[in-house]
């Protein structure tokens, strides 16, 4: 081996690990060294895998999870620390990176399939943020929650939008004042995840909830997850008059006659997602 060979540098690992598991894509965060945090190439990376599922009628669901003791640290603060030293002392880079990072968080919930967050480990500001923009969320017993930019002089305004619609306002307010962390069952508690699991068991429970929705009509998940988020943001009346649109709307698809006609006829429905 010549010198010059010993000296290059090893390749990097991807910062973003996809694999499937039947009809569940995993998407892996990868920078274990960095916490996971999120830098401009890990939301990329994110939000073009979204695209590509989104489009994918083999994959049903989806998990996001993480290697390494942390799920994800949020935004590397490095990476937006060094962007000071710009003309505009980083204005621009800032806003470019949370509209980036607002866009992919959108992005989940947006696709039309499952999305389900796996977490190992300690999920703090962006990364809080992560597991309370995916529909569904299995927690470590060893996981942590918390959004403390406070500490830092950074309130964390964007990761507040997604965990506001999640938990009630006052746990939302303490979480995002103290910043102080909260464990796994304080945190499904008060609806931030789902379930507890034991330390290590977290990524094959969350495929296993994700493979139970797949089994479901993939018209109707598309459906029901659109009008979940849409009614929420409606008053009662508005919610209810749009409901009874989409109600009326699934009650036409193929789908639905199938589902009804094999529950009366007590068989296994046969999807056709349509």
């Amino acid at each position: 081996m010549s010198a010059q060979a010993a000296r290059a540098p090893s390749p990097q690992p991807p910062i973003l690990l996809r694999e499937t598991k039947g009809s569940i894509a995993v998407l892996t965060l990868n920078r274990p060294a960095a916490r996971n945090s999120l830098s401009a190439a890990m939301i990329a990376s994110l939000h073009a895998e979204l695209n590509d599922i989104g489009s994918d009628k083999a994959i049903r669901g989806v998990v996001i999870a993480a290697n390494g003791p942390a799920f994800s640290a949020g935004h590397d603060m490095k990476e937006l620390t060094v962007r000071r030293t710009d003309p505009d002392r980083g204005r621009a880079f800032f806003a470019e990176m949370m509209t980036a990072c607002s866009a992919m968080m959108q992005a989940i919930v947006h696709l039309p399939k499952p999305v389900v967050a796996a977490v190992q480990g300690i999920a703090t500001a962006a990364g809080c943020q992560l597991v309370a923009s995916c529909d569904l969320a299995i927690a470590s017993e060893a996981a942590s929650f918390a959004t403390p930019g406070v500490d830092i002089g950074l309130f964390c305004s964007t990761p507040m939008v997604a965990l506001s619609r999640n938990v009630p306002r006052k746990q939302a307010m303490e979480m995002l004042l103290t910043g102080e962390p909260i464990p796994a069952t304080r945190a499904r508690e008060i609806g931030l995840i789902n379930r507890v699991v034991a330390a290590g068991n977290e990524r094959s429970a969350a495929i296993e909830l994700a493979q139970q929705v797949a089994l479901k009509s993939a018209y109707t998940i598309k459906l029901g997850k659109e009008a979940f988020y849409r009614q929420a943001e409606m008053s009662l009346a508005e919610a209810y008059r749009y409901a009874a649109e989409v109600m009326t709307e699934n009650m036409m698809a193929r789908d639905a006659e199938e589902g009804i006609g094999a529950f009366i006829e007590k068989r296994t429905p046969t999807w056709r997602d349509e």
